[in-house]
């Protein structure tokens, strides 16, 4: 089966390794012009050497405000990709304020934010789009030590199924992918 996206802009949120640069890379194969974003400069360096066509932008996703400022000039944007996240393995009476905020920050709060400017540009320019949450099994099984990560996960499923019912009239496609964590 060939798939086509030719024609297509596609952002990829942490796209600098894992999931994220697999995705960047085959949407750019399936010809997708693909903006991939990710905070490690060095990294996006890379994936740009291996395939010139993906155009990179390095922000800290948990920085509200410099997102929108760093995104604010790639519309059109056809297909979003959420796949920015973090984790922070510790114990439940080990976690502290700044674990718990880094970790909304990165995985629920930055996906809400992006999310919106994407839907904002799709929405004014009466275009179908595509925006896929990459969240992980986490959000449906618990496991040791990903207590706060699980919450993010959860929070994530959530969002898309609210966001999905929001959107659909506009043929605005919001699903979520949920891969199996690693160890």
């Amino acid at each position: 089966m060939e798939i086509s996206f030719h024609g297509k802009r596609a952002l990829v949120t942490g796209a600098s390794q894992g999931i994220g640069r697999d995705i960047a890379l085959q949407l750019a194969k399936c010809g997708a012009k693909v903006i991939a974003v990710a905070r490690n400069k060095e990294l996006l360096d890379e994936l740009k050497n291996e395939n010139p066509s993906i155009d990179t932008l390095s922000v800290d996703l948990s920085d509200w405000k410099a997102t929108q400022n760093t995104l604010s000039n790639i519309f059109p944007i056809d297909l979003l990709v959420n796949n920015a996240g973090i984790v922070i393995l510790k114990p439940v009476p080990t976690f502290d304020e700044s674990d718990v905020d880094r970790i909304f920050d990165i995985n629920v709060k930055a996906l809400i934010n992006v999310t919106q400017m994407v839907t904002r540009d799709l929405l004014s320019r009466k275009s179908p789009g595509s925006i896929v949450n990459i969240s992980s099994q986490t959000a449906k099984v618990g496991l040791e030590r990903h207590s706060v990560y699980c919450g993010t996960k959860g929070a994530v499923d959530a969002y898309t199924r609210a966001v999905a019912l929001e959107l659909g009239p506009y043929n605005i496609r919001v699903n979520c992918v949920n891969p199996t964590p690693n160890p």
